[in-house]
């Protein structure tokens, strides 16, 4: 199975005052394309930090870090942002939706800036996403118009619209109620098993990291218990 991300001993320091503050201590993680991952631990352990890593939002202090065969630590800022633009998909707990677009707009702004410029997406794959997550009557309406799982449906298809390498989310349902945390996480799985999508996601809910195919557990900046893949 071809892998799309390594992680290679990735250290984050940072600097409070005077004093370092170890966040990560030497972590690797690989993970294959079509898996579905959850990264459980306490607050503070790390895990927050390792997902802006991979997601090229931070830099490591040191260590390596590939995505879909291309290095995401060596390039420039310019370069790194590139990477993160054509690879990388992100649904975060607050939805971070434009409040001024309709649904469908707010996934062709994110088509028009995976392609790096006013190129249009595809309407049709557009469509059928919105309609696999059940927003094909909701797509001109703008995110007030919409409930709290709508608008986290709609971040969803608006990090898949562009068929990226990975997905990163950091607790999608951290802001849902139990009958739309539970649409959304069957989303997700379903993203997962049609599209062979791969996703790495913070939680921590039990029930929530149960529908992933596998778990890995961080403490102390550490990864402390892997778990072994699932194939399906």
């Amino acid at each position: 199975m071809r892998k799309i991300l390594v992680a290679e001993n990735l250290e984050k320091v940072y600097r409070v005052g005077t004093v370092d503050v170890p966040a990560l201590r030497g972590v690797t993680l690989e993970v294959e394309e079509g898996e579905f991952l959850a990264i459980m631990g306490p607050s503070g352990c790390g895990k927050s930090t390792l997902l802006h890593l991979l997601g090229g939002l931070l830099t490591p202090t040191s260590g390596r870090i590939v995505i879909d065969d291309e290095d995401l630590t060596a390039p420039t800022d310019a370069r790194r942002t590139d990477i993160r633009r054509r690879k990388i998909g992100f649904v975060f707990q607050r939805f971070n939706l434009f409040p001024t677009l309709t649904a469908e707009g707010n996934l062709k702004l994110a088509e028009r800036i995976h392609a790096g410029g006013d190129k249009q997406g595809d309407p049709t794959r557009r469509r059928e996403i919105l309609r696999l997550l059940h927003l094909e009557d909701k797509m001109h309406h703008k995110p007030l118009e919409l409930s709290g799982g709508e608008q986290q449906r709609v971040a969803l298809a608006r990090a898949v619209v562009n068929q990226p390498a990975l997905i990163l989310a950091d607790e999608p349902t951290g802001n849902l109620d139990t009958e739309n945390s539970a649409i959304v996480l069957n989303m997700f799985q379903e993203m997962n098993y049609r599209f062979n999508q791969t996703i790495i996601m913070i939680t921590h809910n039990p029930e929530a990291a149960a529908m992933c195919r596998r778990i890995i557990h961080m403490r102390d900046g550490q990864i402390v218990e892997p778990s072994p893949r699932v194939q399906i």
